[in-house]
């Protein structure tokens, strides 16, 4: 393919990452939502509501559920938005790591769109997962995972490199196979210079100017 066709493609593609809500029961620090908690602030935005979601649907065929500020379970609006996905012959990717919603919710979100992906941010072993994803109940997200497994075409372990995990990678690897997962590893540059989620191994992180969140305010 050449550089041409290239362009060609990225400028006719017709996908989209959504933001759908302001809401998130996990305080990971590494997050976006931080900023506004040191200020003392609400986290802005709202709900996207199925009439809004109705329009964008109209002009791409690829859309990416992947909160910056927020989680997408806790769109109000969530079931009948991945309804709507499915109806439409819409490729999705659910990008998830709160673990605050019922068996039975979990259950009715994937049959909504059998068709859909969905991305468990999964942060280590599952009993430590918490030490970044404050708040989350690692152990019961990983059985959530292996469960979505019984209802969709793909799910997809996401983990973060830190450095109480950075240890754990054979492991991590290892359930991953055992339970026939596809395993993501990602690399922060999320970190200042005596940062202790830091890993102490320079592979597993993205060396860049950071600054802690105090001097960004």
């Amino acid at each position: 393919m050449n550089l041409e066709t290239k362009r060609i493609n990225f400028f006719n593609r017709r996908s989209i990452n959504l933001d759908i809500t302001h809401r998130c029961t996990l305080q990971c620090p590494k997050c976006n939502r931080q900023i506004f908690a040191m200020k003392g602030l609400k986290v802005p935005g709202q709900d996207m509501t199925v009439s809004q979601f109705k329009k964008i649907i109209k002009f791409v065929n690829k859309i990416s559920f992947c909160g910056q500020i927020s989680d997408p379970i806790f769109n109000p609006n969530f079931l009948e938005i991945l309804k709507l996905t499915y109806d439409n012959n819409i490729t999705v990717d659910v990008k998830t790591a709160a673990s605050h919603k019922s068996k039975d919710w979990y259950i009715k979100a994937f049959k909504q769109n059998p068709n859909a992906q969905w991305t468990f941010g999964i942060d280590g072993l599952p009993k430590d997962s918490h030490k970044h994803r404050v708040n989350q109940n690692g152990e019961y997200l990983f059985d959530i995972m292996l469960l979505s497994k019984k209802y969709i075409k793909k799910t997809t372990w996401q983990c973060i490199v830190f450095s109480y995990n950075e240890n754990d990678i054979k492991q991590i690897k290892q359930m991953a196979k055992e339970n026939d997962l596809n395993l993501m590893f990602f690399y922060s540059s999320r970190f200042y210079e005596e940062d202790p989620l830091k890993p102490k191994n320079k592979k597993y992180f993205i060396k860049r100017n950071w600054k802690p969140r105090e001097q960004l305010i």
